[in-house]
This record gives C-alpha cells, structure tokens and sequence, in this order.
C-alpha cells in the first residue's frame, strides 16, 4: 500500500515505511491534529509527535512498545490536549521548545533550542526554532540518509503557506522567513545547537 498522508479523525493510521524509521500519521480531534509515531526500525524505540486530543486513540497506536518520548510542537492546547493521559500511562519523557515549555500544563523535562538534536532509537531529529505562529513552535527535522528530509511542523506551515500568525504582520514575516531560511540562528532564539 502506497503512503498518502491522508487521514481523517475516526480512521485508520497511515504509515511510511522507511528504511530506518517507521512514521505513523494519525488525525485526532474536533480540530482534526496530526499526530506522528515514530519507530526506530533498528532498535523498535518508539516516539510520539503531538499528543494532540483522544488518549485512546494514541495509546492504541502506540500499543504495548510503549514511548520512550513526547515532542510538543507548541503551546496551543489543541497540540498537547492528550499529553497528561498518554505521559500517565507510558512514562515518557516530554520534550517542548524552550520559550512554549511553561505554556504546556504538563512538566517539559528537555527544552529545546534550535538545533537540539532528539533521537528514537538509532534516529536522529534536528529541532528547529520557528517564530511566529507562538514564540516557541518547533518543528523537527528527520534528514533521512536514503532519502530526502522529512519535517513535523505542528501548525507553523499547511498546505499552501505558513501557519496562523493570529493577524500579526512581524510574527508573519518572521515565521515565513524561518520557515524559508531554516537552519539558521533567529536572532530570539538563542544559541543553535548544543
């Protein structure tokens, strides 16, 4: 079966078979959120992207593996509406760029800054800092070495364009300038790298 990345609340996960990681796409939600779950095809480690609303639909996904992690992309609680449940339930570690973490009502053990790296296994992911859509969305990167990247980019770009901006002209341009330019340093999110 061919990956579409098509999914809709009620249905069935979608899943993109790589060669060292496994990406699972599920919609959850009154908002319809993506929420991925990463594998590591070498290791069967196991990390979930936005734990956004429907526990049990997450915990289903997930299945007895477990998570070794949570990655939030950002601070609006259509993102993060299932993290207390699913964190209850498997352990996890959680993880939220650095300037959202006190926006989030469940602990952020590791704050990210631009170019923090966050694994799964064997995997490597590469946070990105993008301003605009809240100050402290990430967006993680997967450079697959077989292949060409893949990003997880909460709500800060949708088919078409940049995500919401709320409005605001400076956090637009900043957002559409990241989204554009990334990698590099943004003057407000401190050092890159770690």
């Amino acid at each position: 079966m061919t990956y579409t990345g098509e999914v809709k609340v009620g249905g069935p996960a979608d899943v993109h078979e790589l060669a060292d990681l496994m990406i699972s796409k599920v919609a959850v939600g009154s908002m319809n959120n993506n929420a991925y779950l990463l594998r590591c095809r070498a290791t069967d480690e196991q990390l979930l992207i936005d734990a956004a609303a429907e526990p049990q639909t997450l915990l289903n996904l997930i299945g007895d593996d477990g998570i070794a992690s949570v990655v939030t992309t950002h601070r609006h609680g259509d993102h993060w509406g299932a993290l207390a449940e699913v964190v209850a339930a498997t352990g996890a570690r959680t993880y939220a760029g650095a300037l959202d973490a006190e926006g989030i009502p469940v602990a952020t053990d590791v704050p990210l800054a631009d170019g923090d790296t966050v694994r799964v296994g064997r995997v490597e992911l590469t946070a990105r800092h993008l301003v605009g859509h809240t100050p402290g969305s990430i967006a993680l990167v997967y450079d697959d070495p077989h292949g060409h990247a893949h990003v997880f980019t909460g709500d800060c770009l949708f088919p078409g364009g940049v995500g919401n901006t709320h409005g605001d002209a400076e956090a637009f341009t900043s957002l559409l300038d990241d989204v554009q330019h990334s990698p590099r340093r943004h003057p407000r999110s401190g050092p890159a790298g770690r």
